[in-house]
């Protein structure tokens, strides 16, 4: 006998199936909604972190000059009979860079405003002047044509980084020096040209002269050590671990810790640097012998996870087939499992240095935080890191500092993409799906 609550319950249900799917599918949109949302965010705050960055550190790749006409007069830069490379590099020759502004502007005469005159070009520029005459002697006794580098308040003005419609008092450039400023650039005197000081010098009290090549250096050096050390010694734990050590309690508290270390403060590593390397070993301080171990030590846990994972994502199949046409072990690991697993390793270490070359807090530990102007000839003399010429151009009170630090973000941020998108590369070339 047919059942007459049978069709309405039926349908009763079918609605509850179909409410339920509903929510379902109106939960899911939603999920959908904020993935995309949270994407969304992440590309803009990254657009807003690159735009940023760039609008402030792009005006640091130039640098305003001032052409002066120098006259080489060797009473001028207190030279004697004797001409040897000893004698032309005491001179004075800050005093030629006064003596061609005093010719250019004959009206200033008070002593306060030729003070004030000789500020628009940058106290370094007899620096340059002594190179200039260390390399050509011969330029002794001729008159020269030489761009010198502005002050960096000049420099801010000129780039339109400094205001100048506030009162006189609230600001560094006063009247007379805009005066001063547009009469060397209607003289054609004064002009915006690329920084190569940026990226040929190293770091200066004076932000006009301040580059990033020591630093540069620093950081190659310290990466060359790093991976040097960390890259075999993780590669060969990771082969251990993965391919030869027994499933024992002591490998399975390895393992943990090599997890746990993956994700220890980097600072903590700096500290077991300046205990271990610097006070124990008594390794030079503030080189990146020292700073390239202790970002090994960083490195390495990552190193060895990435390698394993790779090596665990090897075929079976690989390994029993070398073992059975009669392969060692030692043979099965490192013709066929090792070659095929190797863009997984290559991957984890790249990524693994990215992270190393952007950090600071090890560095600051071990004393690579110093003033260093000297370009480093080897891993054993004294250098700074890009990460840490950052932090202290950024702490420095000059506004010609902020694009500076600025530009080297952008250094920094072109290395590490690079370093990145290499490793996107490699893994899309040698890797094989099984």
């Amino acid at each position: 006998m047919r059942n007459p609550d049978a069709t309405p319950a039926r349908a009763e249900r079918r609605a509850r199936i179909a409410r339920r799917l509903g929510r379902r599918y109106r939960a899911e949109r939603r999920f959908r909604m904020l993935g995309v949302a949270a994407v969304s965010a992440a590309l803009l705050f990254l657009a807003v972190l690159l735009v940023t960055v760039g609008l402030q550190g792009s005006t640091a790749f130039v640098q305003t000059e001032i052409r002066l006409d120098i006259v080489f007069d060797a009473d001028t830069i207190g030279l004697g009979t004797d001409r040897g490379q000893a004698a032309l590099g005491r001179g004075d020759y800050q005093a030629l860079v006064k003596k061609s502004l005093r010719a250019m502007f004959p009206d200033v005469r008070s002593r306060s405003e030729r003070r004030r005159l000789y500020g628009l070009v940058s106290s370094g520029a007899g620096l340059e002047l002594r190179d200039l005459v260390l390399g050509d002697p011969g330029v002794i006794g001729t008159t020269r044509s030489v761009w010198l580098p502005a002050s960096d308040d000049v420099d801010m003005v000129v780039k339109g980084r400094a205001r100048t419609d506030l009162p006189a008092s609230d600001r560094r450039v006063g009247d007379r020096e805009l005066g001063w400023i547009e009469t060397l650039r209607a003289n054609d005197r004064l002009e915006t040209r690329f920084n190569v000081r940026f990226f040929a010098n190293g770091d200066s009290r004076e932000p006009e002269l301040a580059g990033i090549l020591a630093a540069l250096v620093g950081s190659l050096f310290s990466m060359l050590v790093c991976l040097a050390l960390a890259f075999p010694i993780g590669v060969m734990a990771a082969i251990y671990l993965e391919e030869f050590a027994p499933r024992t309690r002591w490998t399975d508290l390895i393992e943990v810790n090599i997890n746990n270390l993956a994700a220890v403060p980097s600072i903590i590593f700096g500290l077991l640097g300046l205990a271990v390397f610097l006070n124990l070993f008594g390794l030079p301080r503030s080189a990146p012998l020292v700073g390239g171990m202790v970002l090994a030590l960083m490195t390495l846990p990552t190193i060895i996870i990435a390698a394993r994972s790779a090596l665990k994502a090897v075929p079976p199949s690989v390994r029993e087939a070398a073992l059975a046409i009669g392969a060692s072990p030692v043979q099965t690991v490192l013709h066929h499992t090792l070659p095929l697993a190797m863009p997984g390793i290559l991957t984890g270490a790249i990524v693994g240095m990215a992270r190393a070359l952007g950090d600071t807090a090890p560095l600051l530990m071990i004393g690579m935080v110093a003033f260093v102007v000297d370009i480093p000839r080897s891993i054993v003399d004294a250098a700074s890191a890009l990460p840490v010429q950052i932090f202290l151009w950024a702490d420095s009170p000059e506004r010609a500092f902020e694009e500076r630090t600025a530009a080297a973000i952008i250094v920094l941020l072109v290395f590490l993409i690079a370093m990145n998108l290499t490793a996107v590369l490699l893994r899309r070339k040698f890797e094989r799906r099984w």
